[in-house]
């Protein structure tokens, strides 16, 4: 079984040409779903059923894994699967029947204006902590980036109008920055900025004078929307789905916001128009005069 997935982990990475980053996730996906099949007996592929299969996303479920996550982990096993029938690791494909979740069901809880302004509020803009963090949310609202986006961006990479983004696959995009995105990257700069790690390209440097990374984004983020009073359940990668969602609900042409986004198929940036449908019939049920 083991040497099964090691070859199929290679097929991903030579042939599929994946994301390192996928790749290391789809990988960690696997390993949880081996350690299952063996707590329940299963030592190699040609016993593997479909009841395994779901049986392990239960797991995930009860281990408290986001929808998308757990979206992902059903998106590795199927195709593992259909890599060990094509070479002939087993006779059949058990996950042929699962279905993945519709992609607008993945689409996490998208923050109002009146919280997104709250949490943007919330980082104290006159101590160097604050005013790094106010810079860093306010870009990822702003330009709709992703996390590891914001933590690549170089000195270079923005200006008064655009940010110029490297993202997944190595592919750049340009995407226009509001001004008060651009203030608050104004503030950061020209006060706190210079005070460490001066010498490095990194446009958000910690305190210590080294890059941001995404854990650090990921924990401000937290801190602020419970600063905020926010008691939904966020991350940084629900400030773009509010860049998303906002842009489409105020008219903005999909095409457009799949440009931004840098996705590479229409469909992925489709499912926003379910979010927006969804809040257009909350409004009309909570607004609309029925008897």
């Amino acid at each position: 079984m083991q040497q099964w997935i090691e070859d199929f982990l290679a097929y991903l990475g030579a042939e599929r040409g994946l994301a390192q980053n996928t790749l290391l996730s789809y990988r960690r996906d696997i390993a949880l779903f081996t350690q299952v099949l063996q707590e329940r007996g299963i030592k190699s592929a040609e016993r593997i059923q479909e009841e395994d299969v779901i049986a392990f996303l239960a797991v995930l479920k009860q281990k408290g894994y986001a929808t998308s996550s757990i979206c992902r982990a059903l998106v590795a096993i199927k195709m593992l699967h259909r890599f060990l029938k094509r070479e002939k690791g087993v006779a059949k494909d058990v996950t042929l029947h699962l279905d993945s979740p519709k992609m607008w069901q993945l689409i996490p809880e998208v923050l109002t204006l009146s919280e997104v302004d709250r949490l943007l509020k919330a980082p104290d803009v006159s101590t160097a902590e604050g005013a790094l963090d106010h810079a860093i949310l306010h870009v990822i609202y702003a330009s709709g980036l992703r996390v590891s986006e914001v933590c690549g961006l170089n000195l270079q990479d923005v200006d008064d109008h655009i940010v110029r983004v490297r993202g997944k696959g190595g592919k750049e995009r340009i995407v226009p920055i509001a001004q008060s995105a651009v203030k608050a990257l104004d503030h950061y700069l020209t006060h706190y900025r210079t005070q460490v790690g001066d010498t490095q390209e990194a446009l958000f440097v910690g305190a210590k004078g080294k890059r941001i990374d995404r854990t650090f984004v990921w924990k401000r983020v937290k801190a602020y929307a419970k600063a905020a009073g926010i008691v939904k359940e966020i991350s940084p990668h629900t400030l773009r789905h509010c860049f998303a969602t906002h842009l489409l609900e105020n008219g903005a042409d999909l095409r457009v916001i799949q440009e931004m986004l840098g996705h590479a198929s229409i469909s992925t940036t489709d499912r926003y128009t379910h979010i927006s449908q969804r809040h257009l019939k909350e409004a009309f049920e909570a607004f609309h005069p029925r008897p």
